[in-house]
């Protein structure tokens, strides 16, 4: 049985609070897939310590990243209470996007599929909502295309997300170039706004594919 004193608890919670904070790291640097050994060994503690506190790779992710995806849900929240559809669902995929290119945890929290993780689990859903919502009052309101669906955006956002960190390589907001593009092609009557990132030259295209290709683990 484990120590249940009162200094046994503490270890206990300290190393807890250890093994998240120093996971939170190594999935920003190497995303969800990085090993738990790699994890525990930079916290200073045995795989055994990881696994009595995180039995499975979704337990140690879902502790990671609530309070990131609770953050998620409130900017959905306030597109949602947005007057102008459009104005509240470009905000919205902008914060989003935002969040993508912060690490590389997150873009793969948010753009693939984990099964196990209650919060994940919640904020796709709350997502899904959102952008089901704002997608038909936009076009009740005339500012989005009426043959949009919500699995249309959902497919593209992803493919586009998945290349966020890539980019970032480039320069922090290069994903705000074909995020325009992209919503530009989701209005009624596109307003063509200027592009106010810097387009991709072919020597940074080439070195965002070569980013996208398979992981280089250290």
């Amino acid at each position: 049985m484990g120590d249940r004193s009162p200094v046994g608890r503490r270890d206990a919670l300290r190393n807890r609070k250890l093994l998240a904070n120093t996971a939170r790291e190594v999935f920003a640097e190497q995303g969800l897939d990085a090993p738990l050994d790699v994890i525990a060994r930079r916290a200073g503690v045995g795989n055994a310590t990881l696994y009595r506190h995180f039995p499975t790779r979704a337990a140690l992710v879902d502790e990671v990243f609530r309070d990131a995806l609770t953050e998620t849900a409130a900017a959905g929240e306030r597109a949602r209470a947005a007057e102008d559809a459009w104005a509240g669902l470009t905000q919205y995929l902008r914060t989003v996007f935002a969040a993508l290119a912060a690490d590389r945890g997150t873009n793969d929290l948010m753009t693939t599929n984990l099964e196990g993780v209650t919060s994940l689990e919640a904020i796709h859903a709350h997502n899904r909502e959102t952008i089901d919502e704002l997608i038909r009052r936009g076009k009740e309101q005339g500012t989005i295309r009426p043959d949009l669906t919500t699995e249309d955006l959902l497919f593209t956002l992803a493919a586009l997300g998945r290349a966020v960190p890539a980019l970032t390589t480039i320069a922090p907001d290069a994903w705000l170039r074909p995020l325009t593009l992209l919503l530009d092609a989701l209005r009624t009557n596109p307003a063509t706004p200027p592009l106010t990132a810097p387009p991709l030259t072919s020597h940074q295209l080439g070195k965002v594919l070569l980013n996208l290709g398979p992981r280089k683990r250290r």
